[in-house]
């Protein structure tokens, strides 16, 4: 496909996620119904649609029209590109720009919620919870999110990890600020077929996570819940760190499918349980509970849950944490620790949720709190370890 064939794809897949569709899934469809486009241009097209996604409003701004042909225009424009280039109506490129797209200039400078790509009604979120580094967090998550990997310290260090992804072509570094963390600067779609994670010598796996997982009260012998434990990344990360006994739940067991294998892969073991099968568990020294959220400090990674989130979904969604969290105290032993984390920015579903916890829970206590905002190191991500008055990190 030429750039500007690539281009209209992109306009055409944009204009279904405009209209309500979810991004992967109009994605893999058009791949179905265009099987003569390669993997290179599935590809490109793919970086062009999420692209467009993070800076959707500025984008638009700069192209006259937030529809997928007007975003596009704005894109080129924005990188320096003319877009009268691509827009040529040669072969299967879009048609040529019109007298006013062509003579379109933006405002000049932008209202701040355009400029920061984020919806009207959530810039005050961010400006009340993050005051004067709310901009510098949302103009992160518009720039695509690093690859970084989780060296297992079960089977190797860092230096022998980053050896064995070099065997295979792999270029990674140790992570700046996270002792077990690796960022990947070439060629991390080889990673997959990798003996480096094939014998489970690493994983995907963000920095912002893996950090928040160091800094959990974790020691050998401890019953350990993963209370919301998903694919189950924290549970493999917490079991590389000490001998405990591992347990993993989520509401959907469906999440948790490949999790034997992967912590077969590791080296670990763990044991899957049933929302019905929690209340026979006994007390536990650590519960995590890395609750459903909005997602925010991630939008890069899935930039169409931004323009997805709605006042009402938040809303729902903060009243489900406070459900989860509540239920998950009372799994907790007397000398135990709860762990409440998000990967979330919002200030309501991270302090606000923690204080309202601590206000309606006598004989509680914040032992530890850590919130990274997304930068070019990792993703945005909160953690709260709650103990018992008497106990002290």
């Amino acid at each position: 496909m030429t750039p500007g064939a690539r281009v209209a794809a992109a306009i055409e897949v944009l204009d279904r996620i405009l209209a309500g569709e979810p991004a992967e899934k109009v994605l893999t469809q058009w791949g179905r119904d265009n099987r003569f486009a390669g993997s290179g241009d599935r590809v490109a097209i793919r970086d062009h649609v999420f692209d467009a996604l993070r800076r959707r409003r500025s984008y638009a701004a700069a192209g006259g029209a937030e529809t997928g042909r007007g975003i596009m225009i704005g894109a080129l424009r924005s990188s320096g590109r003319d877009p009268a280039e691509v827009f040529s109506g040669a072969g299967h490129a879009p048609p040529p720009l019109t007298e006013a797209e062509a003579g379109h200039a933006p405002t000049d400078p932008l209202p701040l919620p355009v400029g920061c790509d984020v919806p009207d009604w959530l810039w005050p979120l961010m400006q009340d919870g993050l005051g004067t580094m709310a901009v510098p967090a949302l103009m992160a998550l518009r720039d695509r999110a690093g690859v970084h990997l989780r060296v297992n310290l079960r089977k190797s260090d860092r230096e022998a990890a980053i050896a064995a992804l070099a065997a295979d072509g792999i270029t990674a570094l140790p992570h700046p600020e996270v002792g077990t963390a690796l960022v990947v600067t070439a060629n991390e779609r080889k990673l997959s077929s990798s003996r480096a994670y094939t014998d489970g010598l690493v994983e995907l796996q963000d920095a912002a996570s893996q950090a928040a997982v160091l800094r959990l009260p974790l020691r050998d012998g401890d019953r350990v819940l993963d209370y919301c434990a998903g694919g189950g990344g924290k549970s493999l990360a917490m079991g590389a760190l000490a001998q405990i006994s591992l347990v993993a739940h989520d509401a959907d067991p469906g999440r948790m499918a490949d999790l034997p294998a992967r912590a077969d892969r590791a080296g670990l073991k763990a044991r899957l349980v049933t929302t019905a099968a929690l209340a026979g568990l006994g007390p536990m020294d650590l519960v995590l509970v890395d609750a459903p959220c909005s997602g925010s400090g991630t939008w890069r990674r899935a930039p169409d849950a931004k323009w997805r989130m709605t006042p009402d979904s938040l809303t729902r969604l903060m009243e489900l944490q406070a459900v989860i969290m509540d239920r998950a105290a009372d799994l907790v032993g007397p000398e135990g620790y709860l762990a409440y984390a998000t990967c979330s920015i919002l200030t309501g579903e991270n302090r606000a949720q923690v204080d309202r916890f601590l206000e309606t829970h006598p004989g509680w206590t914040k032992t530890a709190e850590m919130q990274l905002l997304p930068d070019l190191f990792h993703d945005g991500f909160y953690l709260a370890v709650l103990g018992r008055d008497s106990l002290q990190l």
